[in-house]
């Protein structure tokens, strides 16, 4: 069949990827110059199977709330007017707060733990059939508290990942030293910790194009540089897409229609306003994160083993000689400003809380000309559960892959595979709620090719 997929991230490219492997012809679009510079550009680096909590929580509500006012809080929810696209963010907000409770909770890590594990799995076996390299380091993930109680709630959250088959445990504060030694001189702040040893970190971007020149050469068409003017439908099912070449010199090129047996809509935070223009409507918001990129200084004592810090809620990943520290997010619409107040302080907060962890090992210096640290802001895609939605929209042929938030580079490679399966009326192996199938994903007969 001929599939047009919509977004070269690491979502769009997996998807690609799996979609080559099972026959069928594909072109990709994407607004960019190449895959991957978006979304999936600056991440975490975290490969996070074990650590997928949904942020819906029974303590969610009072520390959104507590943390309003504070530019550099871990969750900021910036209230837009409720008009226009503003009521989108009301509407997400509403049904967030119905999923802060621990029956919710309990039953969205379970989905997010079975996507994970299926993910983990199809990163392997897509890293051994390619030889892909992106920095991957297979050391586990670590998560140290610096608050007593908040370390006591460690051990539930332990249990839960145990409950479904995820091996994370409580660990002392000596545990975490003998497995990373890098945090010796922040140690007196440390009360202890987890660890989950099958986790591995490595750089989402680097493999994203990567894999994307692997699809280019097996045959994938990728349309780099093209806006998604128009979803075309007709009696109820998708026809075509629309697209328009971006011009440097700011003329307008001619459209390009697509004409298409499948479309995947595989574009982040940008799914949501796409899908709504051809009636399909998902409360896929934007959750603004942020990450910066330092310099290795002293890399002998840099860290190995991927971190998560608790107090301020950001990761750290190592990538070569440089480490990355991404974290915070901001729910307050489409903005990608890096120079606003908001964005200044919390960029500082990553510089300054590295050099506070680990002083010295990082050049954190705040250059004026922007070349060190590298700052970064993206467009994390949140639905009110953290589940994405995988699966067929009510417009015949008319596919969703999207809605990943913070879990994207984790649950990439699965998600990918899963769309090609659906999409190839395959069942994929995992106990999840794909959208628009009731119970699990039912084997379909393919919709009549359509010829360019």
């Amino acid at each position: 069949m001929k599939v047009v997929v919509l977004g070269a991230g690491i979502i769009g490219v997996s998807t690609a990827w799996h979609l080559l492997e099972r026959g069928h012809e594909v072109t990709v679009v994407d607004r960019q110059s190449d895959a991957a510079m978006e979304t999936s550009f600056g991440n975490a680096a975290q490969i996070s199977v074990s650590y997928c909590e949904p942020w819906a929580n029974k303590d969610a509500p009072l520390k959104a709330l507590k943390w309003m006012f504070r530019n550099d809080a871990p969750l900021l929810f910036r209230p837009q007017w409720p008009l226009g696209e503003g009521w989108q963010q009301w509407r997400w907000g509403l049904k967030f707060l119905a999923q802060c409770n621990d029956a919710a909770f309990e039953r969205n890590v379970q989905q997010l733990v079975a996507l994970g594990a299926y993910s983990h799995a199809a990163l392997k076996e897509v890293v051994t059939a390619t030889g892909i390299e992106y920095h991957r380091l297979e050391r586990g993930i670590a998560h140290y508290y610096t608050d007593q109680q908040s370390f006591e709630t460690a051990g539930e959250a332990a249990g839960l990942m145990q409950k479904y088959g995820v091996a994370r445990r409580v660990i002392s504060t000596a545990e975490l030293l003998e497995i990373e030694p890098a945090f010796r001189s922040f140690s007196h702040r440390i009360v202890g910790g987890t660890y989950t040893a099958s986790d591995e970190s490595g750089d989402a971007r680097v493999f994203t194009q990567a894999l994307a020149q692997r699809c280019a050469d097996r045959g994938a068409r990728f349309l780099y540089g093209h806006d998604i003017t128009q979803l075309q439908t007709s009696g109820g099912a998708i026809e075509a897409v629309v697209v328009r070449p971006r011009q440097p010199d700011g003329d307008r090129a001619p459209a390009l229609t697509l004409k298409a047996d499948e479309v995947v809509t595989a574009c982040g935070s940008y799914t949501a306003p796409l899908l709504r223009t051809v009636g399909v409507d998902l409360p896929i918001y934007p959750g603004k994160g942020y990450s910066a990129t330092f310099r290795l200084l002293k890399p002998e004592l840099a860290p190995y083993v991927s971190t998560i810090d608790d107090e301020v809620k950001c990761a750290m990943s190592r990538l070569g000689n440089e480490l990355r520290v991404a974290g915070t997010i901001e729910v307050g619409g489409y903005d990608l400003s890096l120079d606003t107040p908001v964005a200044q302080a919390r960029c500082r907060m990553l510089a300054e809380r590295i050099e506070q962890v680990l002083p010295g090992v990082c050049d954190t210096r705040l250059e004026p000309d922007g070349g060190n640290p590298r700052f970064w802001t993206g467009l994390r895609p949140a639905t009110p559960t953290n589940i994405p939605y995988i699966g067929k929209t009510k417009v015949r042929g008319l596919w969703v892959n999207a809605g990943h938030g913070t879990l994207g580079w984790t649950h990439g490679a699965g998600s990918g595979k899963a769309m090609a399966e659906l999409i190839s009326g395959e069942v994929p192996a995992m106990d999840f709620g794909f959208y628009g199938f009731s119970g699990k994903a039912a084997a379909r007969p393919p919709r009549r090719v359509v010829t360019a």
